[in-house]
């Protein structure tokens, strides 16, 4: 059996300190053989830069994943050339970067591909179609898929979809952990929402009083990286990677 972790939307400098400072233990505890981070907030004030990408990998993520604010950050482009940052799949066409990678692990291979739902959210190509599309491309039984949406019946459908097709769905984007984790029928592991990793006592990383006064007073608000202690969210799944079945997922919550 091989071992993952995958973490929850990384947010702002706050969550790249806590990161650092947790991961390495947890690859260690876990016995991780790959560990996946989103990182779409990872910058501060939102989106994803070098710097915030290069804090992730020295935690110890082997592959950061994206979303939404994948190019909120119009000067850092250029980190989508690289094979350890993936975005969504179903954006449009000469988009920068590739929505799925490919690891050689020595005697198997891992496939992640990151897809983008679109109900209440931007309208891209359809994620179901995208998936597709990408597991006719793919050899490797192993297949994870970050699901950045922010419907919870658009990503249970998904799950449902890729059941017996790929090892691992794990919703992303909401910023707060579903507690329905499980091993679907077809041996996929599958989680709704993985979480955030950044300061806990937040609005989904962000100052609480700003985001209470934008709710309450419908006003345009400037958004503050909260403060204060901090919270790691994600999962750890144990998989064959002979046959690409699951056979256990755990939520993780480091505080």
């Amino acid at each position: 059996m091989k071992k993952l972790l995958f973490i929850g939307d990384v947010v702002g400098r706050a969550g790249c300190t806590f990161l650092e400072e947790n991961l390495p233990r947890l690859r260690r505890e876990y016995g991780a053989d790959i560990t996946v981070v989103n990182g779409e907030n990872s910058a501060q004030g939102n989106g994803i830069t070098r710097q915030s990408a290069e804090s992730i990998l020295s935690a110890g993520a082997d592959l950061i994943t994206t979303g939404n604010h994948a190019f909120r950050r119009w000067d850092s482009y250029d980190i989508y050339e690289e094979r350890w940052i993936i975005r969504p799949a179903n954006y449009p066409g000469g988009a920068p970067g590739h929505g799925y990678t490919v690891m050689d692990m020595g005697t198997y291979s891992v496939a992640f591909m990151n897809i983008m739902g679109t109900a209440f959210m931007e309208p891209l190509d359809n994620p179901f179609t995208a998936a597709d599309n990408i597991l006719r491309k793919l050899s490797t039984p192993c297949i994870f898929v970050d699901f950045h949406a922010e419907a919870t019946s658009e990503k249970k459908a998904m799950g449902f979809y890729l059941d017996g097709k790929v090892t691992g769905v794990f919703g992303t984007h909401t910023h707060v952990q579903t507690a329905d984790e499980t091993i679907l029928p077809g041996g996929t592991a599958y989680i709704t929402d993985t979480g955030m990793t950044g300061p806990e006592y937040s609005c989904l990383g962000v100052e609480i009083q700003s985001a209470v006064n934008k709710q309450r007073l419908h006003l345009p608000a400037r958004f503050k990286e909260a403060e204060g202690k901090c919270f790691l969210c994600g999962v750890f799944v144990e998989f064959d990677e002979k046959t690409g079945k699951s056979n256990k997922i755990d939520r993780l919550i480091i505080r």
